[in-house]
Formats: C-alpha cells, sequence, structure tokens
C-alpha cells in the first residue's frame, strides 16, 4: 500500500483480512495525519444514510462509485469502526462521529489493527516499478521492495503539510494513467465585494446560497449556514457551492436572507415593522430583522438614506428593501488556494479504473484508492465514505490478485 491515509489503511487492514501479507509505506511520521484533523478534529467518518442518498451527495463521477459503495456501505463502515472499539454517534444531517469527539481515535484505532496484521514501513515511496507491463514492486527512498501488487492511495493536494503533495499523480502518469486537472473542491470562495469584509466573522443561519454563472444560469442552492471573512465567504454553504464550480469562470452568489417568507408575507412584515418605528431613522429600525453588523450594508444596498424617518419611506423603497433582503448578490472572483480545499477535485481518470475493484485498467497489479482518484463529493462525511468503499475494494481485489501470484509461482 502506497499512502497511508484513510483510504490506505483501510486498503491495508482489507487486504490483510483477505490473507495477504501487507506492507504499508507512509512518509509522514505516523499515518493518517489528514484523518487526525478532518472535521475540525471530530472526524466526521461518514453519514448514516443508504448508498443511494451518498451517490446524491458525489458531485464527480458518481455512477463510478455504485459497486464500491453497495458492496461497503455506511451502515457497514459503522459497524466495522464499531468493532474496532470505536463507539459511533449520529448528528444532525445524520453525520457520524466518535463518541469521543477524537479524530485521532478513528485514526489510532485503524493503524493498530494494520500493525497487528501487517506491517507499516515510515517510508516515502518514489516510484511504481513495472516488468512486462505489470507491477513488479516499489521503490520508497534507496530502497527496493519487490512486490506483484500496489495499491496507490496517496491522496490529493489538499493539506499537502499532511502528505497529500501530489507524489501520486506523477506515479500515475508514469504509469500511463490519465489525471483529470486538479483543482480545489470544498473550499472558501474569494469576493472583490468589500461588503464582505464589512462583514466579517458574521455567520448566518438558515439562509438560501445560490450559485449563479456570472450571467447565466443557476447551478446550484441550498439552505444552511455560511459565514463572511476579510477575503470573501465561507462555512458549509459555501464549501458545498465550490464544488460546483470550474477554474477561471466568474460566479456569483445569491442570499435569500429570509428563505422562510414568502415576498408577500415578508413585505407584510416590513409593513408592520415600519409601522412601530414610524418616528425613528431608518438605519436604526432594522435590529429586529438584522444582525448589527448587516444592517449598515443593507441600508446602503437598499438606496435609501440612512436618516430617512420611517414613516417617509416610500412604497418603492420598501419593495427595494424587500429585493435587497431576498436577493443579496456578491460576485465571486475565485476561491481560496487548494492548500485550503478540503478535498481535491480531480485525479486519476475513472475511466482507466475497474469500478467493482479499483483495479487499473492499465497495468496489471495496480490499484487505486481514495482522494487520488477523480472523486469527490460534499460535506457530511460523504468524502471519507468514498475512502473506505475504495480502500476496501482495492485492499479485497489486490490480496486476491497477490494471493493467487504467490500460488503460482509455487506451482
Amino acid at each position: 500500500m502506497v499512502g497511508g491515509g484513510a483510504a490506505g489503511l483501510m486498503a491495508a487492514l482489507s487486504a490483510a483480512e483477505a490473507g495477504a501479507e501487507v506492507l504499508l509505506l507512509e512518509g509522514q511520521e505516523r499515518p493518517a495525519k489528514k484523518l487526525r484533523i478532518t472535521g475540525k478534529g471530530r472526524c466526521n467518518l461518514t453519514n448514516d444514510c443508504a448508498p443511494e442518498d451518498v451517490l446524491k451527495n458525489v458531485t464527480r463521477n458518481a455512477r463510478f462509485l455504485h459497486s464500491a459503495l453497495r458492496a461497503f456501505p455506511p451502515s457497514e463502515v459503522m459497524a466495522f469502526f464499531e468493532d474496532l472499539g470505536v463507539p459511533l454517534k449520529t448528528e444532525r444531517g445524520s453525520r457520524v462521529f466518535p463518541v469521543s469527539d477524537r479524530a485521532g481515535d478513528v485514526a489510532d484505532a485503524l493503524t493498530a489493527a494494520v500493525e497487528r496484521r501487517g506491517r507499516i514501513l515510515r517510508l516515502r515511496a518514489r516510484e511504481i516499478l513495472t516488468s512486462e507491463g505489470a507491477v513488479a514492486g516499489v521503490l520508497g527512498g534507496d530502497m527496493r521492495i519487490d512486490c506483484p501488487a500496489a495499491v496507490l492511495c496517496t491522496g490529493g493536494l489538499s493539506y499537502p503539510k499532511t502528505g497529500s503533495d501530489g507524489d501520486g499523480y506523477h506515479m500515475a502518469r508514469k504509469l500511463g494513467h490519465t489525471v483529470e486537472p486538479l483543482s480545489p473542491s470544498l473550499v472558501p470562495l474569494t469576493s472583490p465585494d468589500g461588503d464582505c469584509a464589512a462583514m466579517q466573522g458574521l455567520s448566518l443561519r438558515n439562509v438560501t446560497l445560490t450559485l449563479r454563472e456570472k450571467g447565466g444560469k443557476k447551478l446550484w442552492s441550498e439552505l444552511g449556514e455560511m459565514q463572511f471573512t476579510h477575503f470573501g465567504v465561507t462555512g458549509p454553504l459555501v464549501l458545498s457551492a465550490s464544488a460546483h464550480m470550474e477554474p477561471g469562470k466568474a460566479y456569483e452568489i445569491v442570499l435569500d436572507l429570509k428563505p422562510g417568507l414568502p415576498e408577500e408575507k415578508l413585505d407584510a412584515r416590513l409593513v408592520r415593522m415600519f409601522g412601530e418605528n414610524r418616528n425613528r431613522d431608518f438605519r436604526n429600525s432594522l435590529d429586529d430583522l438584522l444582525p448589527r453588523s448587516m444592517i449598515p450594508v443593507i441600508v446602503r444596498r437598499s438606496g435609501i438614506p440612512p436618516e430617512t424617518k420611517v414613516h417617509d419611506i416610500t412604497r418603492p423603497q420598501r419593495l427595494k428593501l424587500l429585493e435587497t433582503l431576498k436577493r443579496f448578490s456578491l460576485a465571486i472572483d475565485g476561491t481560496r488556494p487548494i492548500e485550503e480545499a478540503v478535498v481535491t477535485r480531480g485525479g486519476v481518470n475513472v475511466k482507466e479504473v475497474e469500478p467493482g475493484t479499483m483495479a487499473s485498467r492499465l497495468v496489471p497489479g495496480l490499484w487505486f484508492a481514495g482522494e487520488i482518484l477523480d472523486l469527490d463529493a460534499y460535506t457530511g462525511g460523504f468524502n471519507l465514505q468514498i475512502a473506505w468503499s475504495t480502500g476496501r475494494a482495492a485492499g479485497r481485489a489486490a490480496a486476491a490478485y497477490a494471493l493467487e501470484h504467490r500460488r503460482s509461482e509455487e506451482a
């Protein structure tokens, strides 16, 4: 196994359980470094839902995952970790966490299980070696390790300090595989709009965020939470929206700040609120409607002079305010760097990989698992579910291949 992250550990343990001799190469001082910080250190390790619901949350090449996900769905992942001695709990949105709220418990349980059944070498792999077109070994540092089967599961480009620095893509390309363009996914977005910095630190709940191509079609929309920052926007809604963006294109996000109120009901609320505050300045009349740091921005965008007495606000002005509340737009000019992304978009082209086993269609004895593949999903435990399912499939298939190879050599 080349790479000791979530997919690599699962592949190693699955191969060992199938009876293969397993050696896992990991260049970091200890395995699963990225797993230890995922979910803000709590590790949202899967989502307690049906396989078809997982597929609905996969934004790239969902159909490819069908077989692997059916073979190792969230219910079995949860049972697997419970059997490893990691008690689990399910929270809002069916997100599954360890009861301890410690990602390290998940990483340590996996690592210990692999070490009981195989070996982990703190060695950085440099190359997958081949002979007559098939895997013959792995070069780690200056050490050649002969083996008939290798699982390449080195992660993506996000969080490079955890070991995901792109080496696996270079190895895959050298073996003839196509690597689809790499870009950040599940990443904060940047905006040139100064209103973001003006509201820095403000979190909004129960708003609807719609992502649109600039001057074009609607791409995605959902209700949830987000936050303004000095560079733009972040938070769960923003990260999910980023999964639908292509590098180099211009976008805008449109916020419905009051999605629970249709326009007629929101207008009636404004009429009632203005009646209760008719002698106040406009800028001092919105405290019951908006967070304090957002009021100056909304006042300016509404076009109503802030000193205007509420009783002097005209119907057209009120309707402009309503429009501002229901369609608060922000230009988006890019994303934060890939190093800040939760996952990497792009990777090994899945058309060159067998979907049931994760085997290379180009190189006998080679398998892939996890983020190195061109697969990604929304937040909520779905990306780790991809790692577990593909790691399980790859580990079992690689073990069967290696055992058959040994039997043929002994015959």
